[in-house]
């Protein structure tokens, strides 16, 4: 048995340490450290509850949009109002806006560069790959940048400004969208459209989308080029990465895009590879153990409403700053492929269940949720009501509690506060990243990505093992958001 330490890593928000255990050439055990203490849940106490607002977005500069939405709908919760239809359409504009440029940026500039590495240039796709995705060189990577740059333009009109935008707040949107603006908007999502038909995905997203399992795939891929999806597709098949990272099985959804009338566009759940369906979600069985994080555990795993965050430095056995975020005390995966298994898409539906969650079947979901949300885009953007209202008057009460639920691009994100003589009193977060990253818990079971690295292969000589770039990059890390 030998020890490896992997970290920094490159292209990943944050900071990220994982130590490897290995025997025999492969991955024996994993310990993912998370290095770097943000604070934020010991800032926000004491503060008047709207300052959240402006604090939580600072998080981090990557999903801002998200972490303002679910500070709005946490607040909101706790005063109790709807928001207007055009303020909620806003909103998930403004976050889908936010999701689909970091599934762009994540296949483009943090994915896909890792297949360019000397250790594949025997590959006959090597050459193709470099000249496709090498870093600040690649041909594709250079237009997907411009594209995402033009992309981002929509959250200039829609909040003003990205990141940190301020126009998110619990009654809805402060900023409304004029009819020419609208006009203006659906003339850019049709740049972005043209860019993922003509580039990422070689055909219409209504064809991508319509592809109903993995047989339909494979025939459709026989069809033509396929654009940069395709040739992904042609080297998760050569290197077999439907076997790579398998994750616990259990999928986590808070239910994306939400409707006026409290439903999702897609649902809220939890898919169980066991039981290959969606089970409902007690939001009540969500606790956060802190055994093995440099934080004080004294009363247990706890539920978020009830969270504690005090720093233990020298505390012993800890090794990250990150808790560990269970379900019903148990181990659960959240992302793109979640959701989309919550939604019931074939595809990935089909991939799962003979593949399970795999750095192939993440890399799937997260491109396959471009296709789908675009065109939702659209609709939402023609279903705006001109002349009515974007943001309810919000009174917040003197006490009481709210939650915040939000799908950010990595997954599954919840703010629970508490408010006490017009104060915030506590303050807990629970990001994509703690969920997928998190240590183990007082019964020693490994987090999500601390499991999927056992039994990768590492190869002679690796100080970086490309395999397990691969399986951490499949869940595409942002570690600034995992501790607070």
């Amino acid at each position: 048995m030998s020890r490896l330490i992997v970290g920094p890593f490159n292209r990943v928000e944050g900071d990220l340490e994982v130590q490897l255990e290995l025997a025999q050439g492969r991955v024996a055990s994993a310990r993912v450290n998370s290095p770097m203490y943000r604070g934020f849940e010991q800032i926000l106490p004491g503060k008047e509850p709207l300052d959240a607002l402006v604090i939580v977005p600072r998080l981090c500069g990557i999903c801002s949009v998200s972490q303002s939405v679910a500070a709005a709908r946490a607040l909101a919760d706790l005063a109790g109002e709807p928001v207007p239809p055009n303020g909620l359409l806003a909103q998930n504009l403004m976050l889908a806006t936010e999701n689909l440029a970091d599934h762009l940026t994540h296949f483009y500039l943090f994915f896909m560069p890792d297949f360019t590495r000397p250790v594949y240039a025997a590959e006959p796709w090597h050459a193709e790959a470099l000249r496709r995705f090498e870093a600040q060189a690649g041909e594709q990577q250079r237009r997907a940048i411009a594209a995402r740059q033009r992309w981002f333009r929509l959250l200039g009109t829609l909040g003003g400004k990205w990141p940190h935008t301020h126009a998110i707040h619990p009654g809805g949107c402060t900023r409304a969208v004029e009819p020419s603006e609208r006009i203006r908007l659906l003339a850019q999502m049709r740049e972005f459209r043209d860019f993922l038909q003509q580039q990422l995905f070689g055909a219409p997203l209504e064809e991508v989308a319509a592809l109903q399992n993995e047989t339909a795939l494979r025939a459709w891929l026989a069809g033509g080029e396929r654009g940069d999806f395709g040739f992904f597709l042609r080297i998760a098949q050569a290197l077999r990465l439907d076997l790579l990272g398998p994750g616990p099985g259990r999928f986590l959804s808070y239910g994306a895009w939400l409707r006026s009338d409290g439903t999702h566009e897609v649902p809220r759940g939890v898919w169980d590879a066991d039981l290959r369906t969606l089970q409902p979600l007690d939001l009540a069985a969500i606790t956060e153990d802190a055994t093995h994080a440099w934080l004080a555990d004294a009363g247990g795993p706890l539920h978020p409403r009830q969270g504690l965050t005090q720093p233990d430095a020298d505390k012993p056995e800890a090794y990250t700053w990150n808790k560990a975020p269970r379900l019903g005390g148990r181990v659960v995966e959240c992302g793109a492929v979640a959701r989309q298994l919550a939604a019931g898409h074939p595809l990935v539906v089909d991939a799962v269940r003979r593949c399970g969650g795999t750095v192939y079947t993440r890399a799937l979901a997260r491109l396959l949720e471009l296709a789908r949300v675009v065109p939702l885009m659209e609709q939402w953007l023609r279903a705006l009501r001109p002349g009515e209202p974007w943001c309810a008057e919000v009174t917040l009460p003197e006490e009481g509690h709210g939650v915040g639920l939000v799908e950010a691009a990595r997954g599954s994100l919840g703010h629970w506060i508490e408010v006490r003589r017009g104060r915030l009193a506590s303050y807990q977060i629970v990001a994509p990243t703690s969920w997928n990253f998190s240590p183990r818990d007082a019964a020693g079971t490994p987090g999500a990505l601390e499991a999927a690295l056992e039994g990768v292969p590492v190869r002679a000589g690796e100080a970086t093992p490309v395999a397990v770039q691969h399986v951490v990059r499949s869940f595409d890390p942002c570690m600034v958001c995992t501790v607070h």
